[in-house]
């Protein structure tokens, strides 16, 4: 019974090492500012490490074999915490600015709202505008999900809607640098920083439907004028927060679902977690079954009267855009 309980405790050490090395490999390879032959050599070197430690262990000298590992991966762990991110590089152009909000009274200041005019991914009019709202005519809250990768993975952007028709459309996302690329392992490795962007929807929204052809969904929340401020302003001091401190992106723990949903537990408190905030191209499901969509309907009807894309690409970017995309779209019956 002793030599088995050795034995796999020795399994379950090996184990934790190749994971250990995997992590520290990767982490070398993504964010070491040195060329990529020495990037690649010190890389292999930790995996050859790794593996030679795992192959110690069933020998007589583990203890010399796991103290050594144990001293590289904190040489590795003490050089990873020191890395903070920037406040300031040569940004792709559509995340260069970071917006920030002004609260007096009811009246809600937006700086450095973006409103581009997109022609193509690549082709775009930048224009960034301070806008004023008054929070006394919060009227709506509106869950846009962008499918670009499958059903598995979509963009979240949620959209604030107003007495007047006018609408703030709300997205995080990864603070490229300029001709930088979106790589969800790499991001997983401190790579890029986050950015919270505030939209007109004609730019956040008209650039997936239009622009890059995405299959946008929009889904009408089941949310009252003091559940949508309260939320609203968690998304200005967010912002605010993150002007002023620089966070990591990370696709897999710091990404746009999962602000979004601490967002909304600061307001409502203790939101059951479930598997498909990661997967959150099942988001809309998960909403279904809380009860804040139109339950009323099946979510598959909801589903198909929520794809705006066809009708965007008919219609075009239009001053009316927000009011053209929401015709037909059901809305959900208060209780």
């Amino acid at each position: 019974m002793t030599r088995i309980l050795h034995h796999s405790f020795l399994v379950l050490l090996s184990l934790a090492i190749a994971l250990s090395s995997a992590w520290a490999v990767l982490a070398l390879w993504y964010r070491l500012p040195l060329a990529p032959g020495l990037r690649l050599g010190l890389a292999v070197g930790f995996a050859l490490l790794g593996l030679a430690v795992i192959c110690g262990l069933f020998r007589p000298r583990r203890l010399r074999a796991l103290a050594t590992y144990c001293l590289a991966l904190a040489a590795v762990l003490t050089w990873w915490i020191s890395l903070t991110p920037p406040a300031s590089r040569d940004w792709a152009p559509d995340v260069a600015r970071q917006v920030t909000g002004e609260i007096k009274g009811s009246q809600l200041t937006l700086t450095n709202l973006r409103n581009f005019t997109w022609r193509s991914p690549t082709d775009f009019d930048p224009h960034w505008e301070q806008r004023h709202y008054d929070l006394d005519t919060l009227d709506t809250v509106d869950l846009f999900m962008s499918y670009w990768a499958g059903k598995t993975i979509a963009h979240m952007i949620v959209s604030f809607g107003f007495a007047n028709g006018e609408q703030i459309a709300w997205s995080v996302e990864v603070r490229r640098q300029k001709d930088g690329a979106f790589s969800p392992l790499a991001d997983m490795f401190k790579s890029n920083t986050l950015a919270i962007i505030a939209a007109d929807e004609r730019d956040l929204v008209g650039t997936r439907t239009n622009a890059r052809g995405e299959d946008v969904q929009l889904y009408r929340l089941n949310t009252g004028p003091k559940q949508a401020r309260a939320l609203l302003l968690q998304y200005v001091a967010a912002s605010n927060q993150l002007a002023e401190t620089p966070r990591w992106y990370n696709s897999l723990s710091t990404n746009c679902t999962t602000v979004v949903f601490q967002l909304i537990r600061t307001i409502l408190g203790e939101v059951p977690l479930d598997w498909r905030i990661m997967a959150n191209g099942y988001l809309p499901e998960y909403a279904y079954d809380m009860g804040v969509l139109a339950t009323a309907l099946p979510l598959s009807e909801l589903t198909q009267k929520g794809r705006i894309t066809a009708r965007a690409q008919a219609h075009g970017i239009a001053a009316d855009y927000s009011r053209m995309i929401r015709q037909g779209v059901p809305i959900p019956q208060p209780d």
